[in-house]
């Protein structure tokens, strides 16, 4: 990138103080439209270790050397450095520049100017540096143009399109905003004529680029996201610039910069809105569970909200995010966004809500017939997982998402469904996990969760007069009976299946069962006992 806020070289050797020295250009004639950064005077044996580079030196050759080798090394360093000019003064130290000055100076490429006349270099540094702030200062007001006129357009009602397309015509070069991890949000061509190129394609040409490489002539400025205590926060998107119809220079990054303060208030106030949007689908969802909106008034209400199921069954489903209360601020936002836009592939309407103090999505979807009802709750609960990975909540701790699908039909069995379901998913915690659970097979495990709630010493009784001396033989002794039990129970007392399913030989499974019912003081083929007993093993999650 080119830079700017500088002079050149030409413009330096026009000012008032250089040209009453009567410059003469020696070498690097062609080169003088080199970008003067600052000018630096000093008569220092090794002056090029003081320098940065893109400086004018000003000398009077005292230090050079009287040796050619000296001379050379000395022109070598400086242009090693990268200095933009030497000027040398003619007087007391040179009458004419050396020859070994002069060749290596060429061989260099380094502009080499000798003045006729004393000088003030005092006067030289003044009047350049004014010039090099007043042309700062000028970039300064053109970057500041741009932020100002981004910032009416987004007041006049424009959004991210119309900063782009404003940072396009300025910089003559198409502009894109990516997500952070590279897919593209926006583009914009703001420059004119025909034959330009199409800034899509453009884009797709550099996909290719390797994570982190910028694309060659490329101007890359980071978006940064906000937290909740408005200072700023990771990365929430880029803004590239891409050298595709000219070059671009120092003025370009500015406005880049300014652009990329503007956007990203605009997709802070986004991000706000599309969450207020969801939570307001989340209070409707709510409010229909709770009963508090009447039968009839639903559907209107849902239209309202974009929601036309049509005349088929209604399928209430409800995930339940574990770890909401370690989500970071905005992950919420980003949790709507990107389950509405898994759920776009589903091919049913749906209406789809937040409620993050819950830490429950809520969800309606319309079916063509209850036929369908497993084959969407499928493809439903893979969507939503894959929400809750691109939010980043899968990674903010807790276990994985509990996805609940509700009983097909009409409003009011929608209502009653999502409250169900609803209760059915925070029962569901602690239960192995499932690509999704039918609330209709958790209805057991939903009156202990109550159980739990309402009378926690109870159940805890409960589950140790049931259990407790296998817990306790579990705790001091090997090899555990309680897993023998659960998958017991779990066969139906089917002890073939049983064996088979812990790899266990009948004698040494009959004599684990024995066991059991030594320890438990018990008959395991009585009826009432297998009740009591699996009722325990189930309510034993909750205490």
């Amino acid at each position: 990138m080119e830079e700017q806020g500088g002079i050149t070289v030409r413009r330096a050797l026009e000012l008032p103080a250089l040209r009453g020295g009567l410059p003469e250009v020696v070498t690097g004639a062609e080169r003088l439209h080199r970008t003067v950064r600052w000018v630096h005077a000093g008569e220092v044996p090794n002056i090029a270790a003081l320098l940065k580079g893109g400086e004018l030196l000003l000398t009077t050759g005292l230090t050079i050397g009287a040796r050619p080798s000296e001379q050379r090394a000395f022109v070598r360093k400086l242009a090693e450095r990268g200095i933009t000019a030497l000027v040398v003064e003619l007087g007391p130290r040179f009458s004419r520049l050396p020859a070994a000055i002069v060749e290596t100076a060429r061989t260099a490429g380094l502009p080499l100017v000798q003045l006729h006349r004393e000088v003030p270099f005092v006067s030289v540094t003044e009047e350049i540096h004014t010039e090099i702030v007043n042309g700062h200062y000028a970039l300064l007001r053109q970057a500041e143009d741009v932020h100002r006129r981004c910032t009416e357009s987004l007041l006049g009602g424009g959004g991210v399109p119309s900063v782009l397309r404003i940072l396009s015509g300025f910089a003559g070069n198409p502009v894109f905003l990516e997500t952070a991890d590279g897919q593209l949000l926006y583009a914009a061509d703001g420059g004119e004529g025909p034959g330009r190129p199409d800034p899509i394609q453009v884009w797709e040409g550099m996909r290719g680029r390797r994570d982190g490489e910028q694309p060659a002539g490329s101007l890359v400025v980071d978006v940064p996201g906000g937290d909740s205590g408005g200072g700023t926060g990771p990365v929430r998107a880029r803004l590239v610039v891409l050298a595709v119809s000219g070059r671009l220079q120092q003025v370009h990054r500015m406005a880049a910069e300014r652009a990329a303060g503007v956007l990203a208030v605009v997709l802070m106030q986004a991000r706000q809105e599309e969450e207020l949007a969801a939570r307001g689908r989340g209070d409707f969802l709510t409010d229909l569970a709770e009963g508090r909106i009447a039968e009839e008034d639903a559907p209107g209400q849902a239209r309202v909200l974009g929601f036309r199921p049509g005349d088929g069954p209604l399928l209430p489903v409800v995930m339940r995010v574990t770890a909401a209360e370690h989500a970071p601020a905005g992950s919420w936002a980003l949790l709507a966004r990107a389950v509405m836009e898994e759920l776009a592939t589903v091919g049913v309407p749906v209406l789809v809500g937040v409620r993050p103090v819950e830490g429950r999505v809520p969800l309606l979807l319309g079916l063509r017939g209850e036929a369908e009802r497993t084959a969407v709750a499928d493809r439903v609960a893979a969507a939503l997982r894959s929400g809750v990975e691109r939010a980043g909540m899968a990674k903010a701790g807790g276990g994985a998402p509990v996805v609940v699908v509700g009983v097909a039909g009409g409003w009011a069995a929608a209502s009653a469904g999502l409250r169900h379901a609803a209760e059915t998913a925070a029962a569901a915690q602690g239960l192995p996990p499932r690509p999704w659970h039918d609330a209709r097979r958790l209805d057991i495990d939903l009156l202990l969760w109550r159980l739990h709630r309402h009378d926690e010493a109870s159940l805890a009784a409960f589950v140790d007069r049931a259990i407790g001396p296998l817990r306790a033989h579990d705790a001091a002794s090997r090899p555990p009976l309680l897993p023998t039990l659960e998958t017991y129970l779990t066969h139906a007392g089917r002890k073939a299946e049983t064996a088979r399913e812990l790899h266990l030989n009948r004698q040494t499974l009959y004599n684990r069962l024995s066991r059991i019912a030594e320890l438990l003081g018990t008959d395991l083929d009585d009826p009432q006992t297998v009740l009591t007993l699996s009722l325990a093993l189930r309510a034993r999650r909750h205490v």
